[in-house]
């Protein structure tokens, strides 16, 4: 290698050498421009990280929510059955009661008018 020659660099295109000050200006404009948009799209990725995390906290606040109300239901539900229960056994009552009486009243009647009638 020749004094006079420069060190290879990969970042100089060969055969160049160094690029004209407009070359190395124009050259700049376009790796700012480039450096603007890779910023932009970093500053939207980060956007939509921040949007990703907010929805998976509103998804885990729906979550929480769905297995309160699931649980108020199923609450809901076995009161519901115990309610039906007493009700369904208080209208057996009642008939019961009822039937009782239209059976002591049906006696009481048979029984006057075959000993009343003697």
């Amino acid at each position: 290698m020749a004094n006079n020659e420069q060190p290879y660099d990969p970042y100089i295109p060969s055969g160049r050498g160094t690029p004209a000050p407009n070359a190395q200006h124009a050259d700049n404009d376009r790796t700012a421009a480039l450096q603007a948009q890779i910023d932009d799209t970093v500053n939207v990725m980060r956007q939509n990280i921040q949007r990703t995390e907010q929805r998976q906290g509103n998804i885990n606040d729906l979550e929480h929510a769905t297995d309160s109300l699931s649980e108020q239901a199923k609450n809901f539900q076995r009161g519901s059955n115990r309610v039906m229960r007493e009700f369904r056994w208080k209208n057996v009552r009642t008939w019961g009661w009822i039937i009782l009486g239209g059976a002591i009243l049906i006696i009481i009647v048979a029984l006057s008018i075959h000993y009343g009638t003697k």
